[in-house]
């Protein structure tokens, strides 16, 4: 590590302790990050990934907030079929984005090298991103036409905005996470996210209440943070040369398009069917309870993700398979720790959430729904996150195509078997078969390449404190059951944090300790 390197670490880190004073004290199973992060003597945790972690979490946090609140927000502005239809145009957009966008971030990401980006590398990039872009949009009407013919029109506009819009934001976010400049990479997921809440509100209120308003003013939003990236980021491109060829970048692209057109039944299936068997007031219904139960859990896994993914692929290049396992193990062991406390206080507190945040037509219908998406998310996060992350840095995503396979072709199947029944349960049903069927399939391709050691222990700790903390909220919330949503959700919450701390000192006396120590010295300096 060069002198400038160990500067900007030192100063990425200072910045870091002075944006984020109460971030870098937070707390997870009795571990407290603060020091430890800076020294790096972090006890059975990389401090990368927890740095990682730090870093993204809080920008994530906030457009996760942000989506939840225009969910409680145009739930009351819009009727169930508007809502439905705009909650398709996010199906259909995000399966086809996959294609588009997310897998030119991970070859760019591979491929691109960190640091200094050249621009011959981002010219052949764009140039294979304006290709996959107008193939797309010929497909998304294609699609609008089949889905909903009855308005087909306004769908294929909200669809190809959506996909315009994101395939510019998410080219630039690629560059500066490739520059490694993460604090501006999450200043601009701020701006993201407050304009996502904004925009679309402001447009709603503006013009007509239909799903085509709100998906273009969050098109717009997406767009205008794009192009505010493309901006910050263009100014530390240096010239020279593409580091990888066409053929090096299809190679690494192809198989990952293919595993996305074979993933549409793991990721899609099931809002399809139900509009199909149903309408799109049974997709609002299921779409709503999807957001809520998935949008916590997969706020804590992206914020690990962002960071790490290109972490483990550069141990794995340096240093080498079996270091980039253990480093996985360690990355698997966080992201259970902190995924299982929220999957479990969501599941306790469903009916109250419910209650407190969506009109009364939504009421009563999310029994089971909310523990099996959770079940299906934590699923998708581990065959994502972890095991997919081998296949990625052995440079072959091509055996991904297997595990979508299964994946997909349990989704579709159960909900043939189950949606015309069950409606919602039917599709939660169906979307945790496929989630498990492709995570087995995920863990039996990786283990062949690189072996990713179990963390038993932690899981088992992570289980016992995951219950006893949903057991607490759901007491708590029921002996408050008669009151308006606010009392028993507050309880439940304030009775599920106390059992998780209590729980954790058992387990971890001596970083509660000073992690509470850590805490009270950053409120001082705050």
């Amino acid at each position: 590590m060069t002198v400038k390197q160990r500067f900007q670490k030192r100063f990425t880190t200072n910045l870091l302790v002075k944006l984020y004073p109460f971030t870098l004290c937070r707390h997870h199973a009795g571990i407290p990050v603060g020091q430890r992060l800076i020294d790096g003597k972090f006890s059975g945790d990389n401090p990368l990934l927890l740095r990682s972690t730090l870093i993204y979490g809080p920008a994530i946090l906030l457009t996760r907030v942000s989506a939840l609140l225009l969910l409680v927000v145009m739930t009351r502005l819009i009727d169930q079929t508007e809502y439905g239809l705009l909650t398709l145009v996010v199906t259909v957009g995000e399966m086809t984005d996959v294609a588009v966008t997310n897998w030119l971030r991970i070859a760019l990401l591979r491929l691109g090298g960190k640091g200094d980006v050249s621009r011959g590398s981002l010219m052949l990039a764009g140039q294979v991103l304006l290709a996959t872009t107008v193939l797309a949009l010929i497909i998304s009407v294609i699609a609008s036409a089949v889905i909903v013919p009855e308005r087909w029109i306004e769908f294929a506009i909200a669809v190809c905005s959506y996909l315009i819009a994101g395939s510019i934001s998410r080219f630039a976010l690629t560059v500066l996470q490739m520059q490694q400049r993460h604090s501006l990479y999450s200043m601009l997921e701020y701006l993201r996210g407050l304009l996502q809440l904004a925009l679309p509100i402001a447009a709603i209120l503006i013009f007509q209440r239909s799903f085509l308003t709100v998906s273009l003013g969050s098109s717009l939003a997406v767009l205008i943070a794009g192009i505010v990236a493309c901006v910050v980021a263009s100014g530390r491109v240096i010239g020279g040369p593409p580091r990888f060829t066409h053929k090096e970048f299809f190679a690494l692209g192809v198989p990952l398009v293919i595993m996305a057109l074979v993933g549409f039944g793991l990721n899609s299936a099931e809002r399809v069917f139900l509009k199909l068997y149903y309408d799109a007031g049974a997709v609002a219904v299921f779409a709503a309870a999807y957001a809520l139960a998935r949008q916590p859990i997969d706020m804590v896994a992206n914020a690990i993700n962002m960071g790490a993914f290109p972490e483990v692929v550069s141990r794995f290049d340096e240093e080498g398979s079996e270091a980039s396992g253990r480093l996985l193990s360690q990355l698997m062991a966080l992201m259970i720790r902190l995924c299982l406390p929220v999957a479990a206080t969501l599941i306790a507190l469903s009916g109250d959430i419910t209650r407190l945040l969506l009109p009364a037509e939504y009421h009563g219908r999310f029994g089971l729904l909310f523990p099996i998406i959770a079940f299906s998310v934590l699923c998708a996060n581990l065959t994502s996150f972890v095991y997919g992350v081998v296949v990625h840095a052995h440079k072959r995503p091509w055996l991904l195509i297997i595990a979508n396979s299964f994946g997909s072709v349990a989704t579709i199947s159960l909900s043939f078997l189950l949606i015309p029944t069950m409606a919602e349960v039917g599709a939660a049903l169906a979307l945790a078969g496929g989630s498990l069927a492709g995570l087995a399939a995920c863990i039996v391709i990786a283990e062949r390449l690189t072996p990713v050691p179990v963390p038993w222990r932690d899981i088992a700790v992570s289980a016992i404190i995951s219950i006893c903390t949903g057991l607490a909220a759901s007491l708590a919330s029921t002996a408050l059951g008669n009151m308006p949503a606010i009392f028993p959700l507050a309880a439940g919450g304030v009775a599920g944090a106390a059992a998780f701390l209590g729980l954790t000192w058992l387990f971890h006396p001596a970083a509660v300790t000073q992690f509470i120590g850590k805490l009270r010295a950053r409120l001082r300096i705050a």
